[in-house]
């Protein structure tokens, strides 16, 4: 029997098949491939599976207030005139009309009043600078946090930690750039930091400035800096530490399935390119939002820079508060020799401290790995209560940083407050010292107890908030067992090996060459794993299970209601994570 298959389906039986016209965008595709071989390159890396996690989009927030830094200061650079030559302000802004200024501040002044949409790009452009800065530390906090820095991504660190660097002196150069009175009194300041330095100092000086300062030059030097030098720089060590992420792969929290050889989560197209464009405009709409409602650097409150004002109260952006804040509470040491003044109270805070921090900071994962002598590659991430020390090293550091930043406002919290500036002053010199001991300490004693309690976790299971009565009188807290999935969770992390240095001596007992590095190592070693709780054995977990088992056995008969438990449900409750109550 024939059946008329015209009704449901085309065919072309009576002529041969054609290709259909490509589009005209596949058509530009297929010659740009063709001569670039685009196709092969990229067939691989779209399909790349990047892990979801909230915590991933801190870096994210990082890339795209970069972008929105470039969008906006492509948009500035049109309108500024960095230059320091004398002008007579005739704009907008009555206050500041007839009065000398140079070129620089009476252009941001014409950006801020008579251009179109000129305020928006101002604020927005500073709003992102501060955003910019603020994600990287929170980014690399949570790298270091979780052991993210391991090996192979050491190199990755390292291009984070300059590009902290770089984005902070990329801030202090633009906001010098409007030559008002609060970023000309921040110039000045930098002039005296630099003359600071014995020997080298003022010659440094001489060379920024173009001779005595305020010169003529700073202005237009600090703006090729800003749109040149550093961008360059922080475009180039972006595009690396992209491609290094791209190539490492990312990294993931442990879970069922996922394994330092694999990586779970979505392709780059479409997914992840959706949730990242999708992010990029929130960030960008943020950005724009505080660029349009709230006011930054309002330049015409200050006026034009003069070398014989300063402001009152000047403070500069907040990423410079800590340095700052050093300046402020440190003694005023000097000493006098040969003729000449080497001034400790302002090298010290402001030139070998930074310094300090900074080479810390970068040795970070070294040091680690030194003491670890790990040499594995790592792709899943660490709890940070797993490794204790690590978390309290940081958290000492944040300690130190915050106490400075808090420093760099004394005069405000000394006002606001109704406290004496120089006992606040007094306080912060010891604080500074003391703080990050006590609390590196906490933190440490935190992180060791959180691993007691998963530890209790994984043996009697979770608290139900149900109190069971023995036949003997006793009371105890029924406990029901985890799931699975976060049982492997908590499992998910590797022994801590302490170090312990072979014999010191040869045969002949002369001592081995290095055994004194090999003790300071063991001592290290010691301190970083010596209290942590190691996860339980295996032994351990099944005779756990075993016990558990015994006491559901015991418990059978208690599967009803009992007197004060009738709303509990504990009777029809499976064995989950989920609260036996609402509120648990």
């Amino acid at each position: 029997m024939s059946i008329d298959t015209s009704k449901v389906a085309d065919s072309n039986r009576d002529e041969p098949a054609t290709p259909a016209k490509p589009s005209k965008a596949g058509a530009a595709a297929n010659w740009a491939d063709e001569r670039l071989g685009l196709a092969g390159a990229m067939k691989k890396q779209i399909r790349k599976v990047f892990p979801d996690h909230w915590s991933f989009m801190l870096g994210e927030i990082a890339l795209w207030s970069f972008v929105i830094l470039l969008l906006t200061g492509v948009f500035l650079t049109l309108w500024f005139k960095p230059s320091m030559g004398e002008v007579t302000y005739e704009g907008s802004y009555a206050q500041l009309r007839g009065i000398q200024m140079s070129e620089a501040y009476a252009s941001s002044l014409d950006i801020s009043f008579d251009v179109r949409a000129g305020l928006l790009m101002r604020q927005m452009h500073h709003w992102a600078a501060m955003l910019f800065v603020a994600s990287m530390m929170v980014h690399m906090m949570r790298v270091f946090f979780t052991g993210a820095f391991r090996k192979p991504r050491e190199l990755n660190w390292v291009i984070g930690s300059l590009l902290l660097l770089l984005g902070t002196l990329e801030g202090f150069t633009g906001y010098s750039l409007p030559d008002d009175l609060l970023s000309g009194t921040g110039i000045r300041a930098a002039d005296g930091f630099m003359k600071s330095m014995p020997v080298v100092g003022t010659y440094m000086s001489f060379f920024l400035f173009g001779g005595e300062f305020p010169g003529e030059s700073i202005i237009p030097r600090l703006y090729a800096v800003h749109i040149l030098l550093i961008p360059g720089l922080l475009l180039a060590l972006v595009t690396a530490h992209m491609l290094l992420l791209v190539y490492h792969k990312h990294t993931q929290w442990p879970g069922p399935g996922r394994t330092e050889e694999n990586v779970v989560g979505y392709p780059m197209m479409p997914v992840y390119m959706a949730k990242a464009g999708g992010f990029f405009f929130m960030v960008f709409g943020a950005t724009a939002l505080m660029g349009g409602l709230l006011t930054i650097n309002p330049v015409w409150k200050f006026g034009p820079y003069d070398p014989s004002k300063v402001t009152a109260g000047s403070q500069p952006d907040w990423y410079m508060g800590w340095p700052d804040g050093a300046l402020r509470i440190m003694p005023g040491w000097e000493t006098h020799a040969f003729g000449h003044t080497i001034s400790w109270n302002v090298m010290l805070p402001i030139i070998v401290l930074p310094g300090l921090m900074f080479t810390i900071l970068l040795l970070l994962p070294f040091i680690e790995s030194w003491i670890t002598q790990d040499k594995r590659e790592h792709h899943l991430l660490q709890r940070p209560r797993n490794a204790p020390t690590r978390t309290a090293v940081m958290v000492s550091l944040m300690t130190f940083y915050g106490l400075l930043w808090a420093a760099g406002g004394n005069d405000l919290l000394a006002t606001h407050f109704h406290l004496s500036i120089n006992q606040i002053t007094h306080f912060m010199r010891a604080a500074v010292f003391i703080g990050p001991l006590i609390a590196f300490w906490v933190t440490r004693r935190w992180c060791i107890s959180l691993q007691r309690h998963d530890n209790e976790k994984l043996l009697h299971g979770y608290e139900t908030g149900i109190i069971m009565r023995s036949p003997e009188g006793g009371y105890s807290e029924r406990h029901l067992p985890i799931k699975e999935s976060s049982a492997y969770t908590l499992t998910a992390r590797d022994r801590d090996q302490v170090f312990t240095p072979e014999s010191e001596t040869d045969d002949n007992g002369i001592a081995a060459p290095g055994s004194r590095k090999e003790r300071l190592r063991a001592r290290l070693s010691r301190l970083m794993y010596a209290d942590n709780v190691q996860k339980p054995t295996r032994e351990e977990l099944e005779e756990a299970h075993h016990h558990a088992e015994h006491e559901r056995e015991l418990e059978a008969g208690l599967d009803h209601p009992a007197s004060g438990h009738e709303f509990d449900g504990h009777n029809l409750h499976e064995v989950s994570d989920e609260p036996l109550r609402p509120h648990h």
